[in-house]
Formats: structure tokens, sequence, C-alpha cells
């Protein structure tokens, strides 16, 4: 089951939570514009997309992070399909993370 979350309960998860995992589904020349701070970047639309996802540790907290919540929201759905227990879609995404500060 997929959960969302504000940007201010990512802030805190991402200090906190030492099982966080956060990952940006943007493309590259997106991330290049800024991401939240400990992001790694796995484009949705990249080919091998469901390829790298299914070699991450189904163990760890999974934090989904795009533009506005739509395709980290595609993402997290297809996270849950393959198995993963925590998933987490950021609301709003980085339009709704601007002016908050980790």
């Amino acid at each position: 089951m997929i959960k969302n979350i504000t940007p201010p309960e990512l802030e805190v998860i991402a200090k906190e939570n030492e099982n966080a995992v956060l990952i940006d589904v943007r493309s590259p020349e997106e991330c290049a514009e800024g991401m939240v701070d400990g992001a790694e970047n796995i484009n949705l639309f990249d080919t091998d997309f469901l390829e790298r996802i299914g070699k991450l540790d189904k163990s760890k907290d999974y934090y989904m992070i795009c533009r506005s919540g739509g395709r980290s929201g595609s993402a997290a759905g297809a996270m849950d399909q393959m198995g993963f227990e925590s998933v987490y879609n950021m609301d709003g995404g980085m339009l709704a993370w601007q002016g908050t500060t980790v």
C-alpha cells in the first residue's frame, strides 16, 4: 500500500529515518535544477527503470519524488506491485517542496 506524505513530513524523515531511501524519478535535466538532499535519481522514463527498481532492497523505506506527484505516484504503484512494503509518495512533488529546507 502506498502512503502519501507532505514535504514537511519528508523533511523530518530524511533526517531521522536511517532506513529511508529517497528516489527522484524526474529526468536528469529536471534534477539538475535541484533535488532533495540525499535523493538518488532513477528516471521513470528510462527503459531500464523497472529493472533498476527491481534490484533495490525491499526491506528499506522508499520515498518517491517528482515534479508534482504524478510520476512518483506511478513509480510508487509499480514498486507496490513488485512487492515493496514501505513506499511513500511525496504529495505535490518538488513544486510543493520549494520553501522547505533540509
